[in-house]
């Protein structure tokens, strides 16, 4: 395998903290790779490192001769007043570089080396570089090529961005949390075009789906140092847990060895001399060893909630609009108490405007909500995160709370909560500014959940997380109780949390779905078109029925629908107990297998069975959806 890229010995430090030491990995030519770590351990400084925006402080990182690379940072930075277009020419890469010296030799009066130049744009098919331009901004849903970056979206200008990056077809693609303000179509459209293209791979995503599908290694940032996975994210966990079990053993042997050695020392002070030194060496090393922190936090954090009423809230035929562009359409919809929603669908369709007319910060255009007296909404938004970024975490969060209530006449300390969410002791005491995006995202989290609500409103909130902070909330969320909605386009978190989706279609149209976002997309394989778009096999369909003039009303549909045997109502209900007992099962796999605390056996047992079981609920799944549709 030809070797790409090679960092040798990489260190890194930032103020006192040191992020990585004496880092080395290769990456092969046609290897897509997947990069995991903690939130605030080096992951968006290392790839910044790779990607010629750093440097490291030690250590070289070595390219293959004229290597391509294309590097998506996590926040594109773009002057705003450019249009789509010049974007794609903005960040220099070789080919724009030579249309530039290309342009420059022909307005210079000799045109000194013209023909290299010539000879140059065309190897490197610089003449179709804007064609090749505006049809990948095309296949990402950018049509509007003259428009201003400034009247984009964060998606739209992360797609232009990711427009860029592939446009000069890269031989190694380095993408930084490329889902990220990505709507889930267009992670589903890149998810498929990573997976077909044959371009070498590195990227950082907490996206559990994206990189079991995508990535064939997993490079693993832990404790300064690198493991590497020959495998997609199912088979990195396995092997993770296998090397935490060998880890522990480790420590557990040092220990033992070290209190041994601590003993000799105390005892013989006078034996320490010249022929011991090599003993007493030994030792401070053993201590080493036997003081290493394996920092599994597999935590299961069960708050009190404020007590909710059997009255949560009622969406009363509520209709919103911005001028033309429909959001909803006298939609009616009563939560019920302890419901776990998700609301998906494309960037544009109105789901954060939504939460926030339930919230009662935008109002709606006609209809109302009416909601419970003891609605205590906890509300977590994209642009809500506001800290004095001088002060230090600790003080941040005690504002908020100085105790958090966990029932039962318990309580933890705003410190104690905080370890629960993996800060530290010594993190609660640096000052905000010091953190990293997802470190701040996961503070903003605390100071939501600190306050005990009984119902969540969650709008993005895996964005930035790493995916250990993930599982906590997962945890969190499934033991919660309380009502919550999610807004998020991580598609494994969804399907661990929510129970049902609200999926916003577009022109007003709201689609309650009863399953989570897999089961969805099972019965809707292709992609609903975007507003303002539509598909050929739509457009046939209608075509087809005007002309054989078949009804298709919602009446005659009606009229058509049968009810269910006395055999099929008993087996809708034993299929609704099968489903929860596997749900159970699946969720009880999933946790012993990220729990690093079972032996090798029981995770060689366990990864059989979890198929198993995904295989059995996708089928109960199905059958009780025929059902259901039929009861309903």
């Amino acid at each position: 395998m030809v070797s790409y890229l090679q960092a040798q010995n990489l260190t890194r430090s930032v103020g006192d903290k040191t992020l990585f030491r004496n880092l080395s990995f290769s990456i092969g030519e046609g290897q897509k790779v997947g990069l995991i770590a903690k939130n605030g351990t080096g992951k968006s400084t290392l790839l910044n490192i790779l990607g010629g925006k750093d440097q490291a402080d030690e250590g070289q990182v070595i390219f293959r001769n004229d290597l391509r690379v294309g590097y998506l940072e996590q926040t594109p930075d773009y002057p705003l007043d450019l249009t789509v277009i010049e974007a794609c020419f903005w960040h220099g890469n070789e080919t724009t570089n030579l249309i530039r010296e290309y342009e420059t030799c022909m307005a210079s009066s000799s045109q000194e080396g013209l023909q290299d130049i010539l000879d140059r744009m065309e190897q490197q098919k610089a003449w179709d570089y804007e064609n090749r331009a505006k049809t990948i901004l095309s296949q990402l849903f950018i049509s509007e090529f003259d428009k201003p970056l400034s009247q984009l979206s964060g998606g739209q200008l992360k797609r232009v961005a990711l427009a860029n990056t592939l446009i000069m077809e890269p031989d190694l693609l380095i993408l930084d949390e490329p889902t990220n303000h990505l709507d889930l179509q267009m992670i589903e459209w890149l998810e498929n075009y990573l997976s077909r293209s044959n371009v070498t791979l590195l990227m950082v995503t907490h996206d559990r789906y994206f990189l079991d599908r995508v990535c064939s290694v997993i490079l693993e940032l832990d404790e300064e140092s690198i493991y590497t996975y020959h495998g997609n994210y199912a088979y990195y966990l396995e092997k993770r847990a296998q090397r935490l079990e060998v880890a522990r053993a480790e420590v557990a042997r040092a220990t033992n060895l070290y209190r041994t050695e601590l003993d000799w020392m105390r005892r013989m002070p006078q034996a320490r001399g010249h022929k011991a030194r090599y003993r007493e060496e030994a030792f401070y090393e053993l201590e080493k060893q036997a003081h290493r922190r394996l920092e599994e936090q597999q935590v299961k954090l069960e708050m009190k909630s404020a007590y909710i009423g059997s009255k949560i809230f009622e969406a009363e035929y509520v209709s919103k609009a911005y001028g033309d562009h429909i959001l909803l359409k006298n939609f009616y919809y009563n939560f019920s108490r302890y419901e776990k929603l998700g609301i998906v669908g494309n960037n544009g369709t109105g789901k954060s405007t939504f939460v926030k007319m339930l919230l009662g910060l935008v109002k709606p255009d006609s209809g109302r909500f009416v909601v419970g007296e003891t609605v205590r909404f906890g509300y977590y938004s994209q642009e809500g995160m506001q800290f004095d970024e001088q002060m230090k975490v600790i003080d941040a969060v005690r504002r908020t709370a100085e105790y958090v209530d966990l029932g039962g006449g318990q309580k933890l300390s705003a410190m104690q909560f905080l370890q629960h969410f993996m800060f530290s002791p010594q993190q609660q005491q640096n000052y905000i500014y010091k953190l990293s995006g997802g470190e701040k995202r996961r503070l903003y989290l605390c100071t939501v959940l600190m306050q005990s609500p009984n119902f969540l409103v969650l709008d993005e909130p895996t964005n930035d997380l790493d995916i250990t902070s993930l599982q906590i909330l997962e945890q969190y969320l499934q033991d919660f109780r309380g009502c919550v909605i999610i807004i998020s386009h991580d598609r494994y978190f969804m399907d661990k949390v929510v129970d049902h989706l609200f999926v916003f279609k577009g022109d007003g149209e709201v689609k309650d779905f009863p399953g989570n976002y897999t089961q969805y997309r099972s019965l809707t394989p292709d992609p609903s078109p975007r507003r303002g778009e539509s598909s050929q096999k739509t457009q046939n369909s209608q075509k087809t029925q005007n002309n054989q003039n078949i009804p298709n009303t919602p009446s005659t549909q009606r009229e058509r629908k049968r009810k269910l045997s006395f055999r099929e109502k008993q087996e809708f209900e034993a299929l609704g107990k099968e489903i929860d007992e596997l749900e159970q099962e699946k969720s009880d796999i999933e946790a012993a297998l990220s729990s690093g605390t079972i032996s090798t056996q029981e995770i060689i047992d366990l990864s059989k069975r979890l198929p198993v079981v995904n295989d059995l609920l996708d089928e109960k799944s199905m059958r009780w959806l025929e059902l259901s549709e039929i009861e309903g």
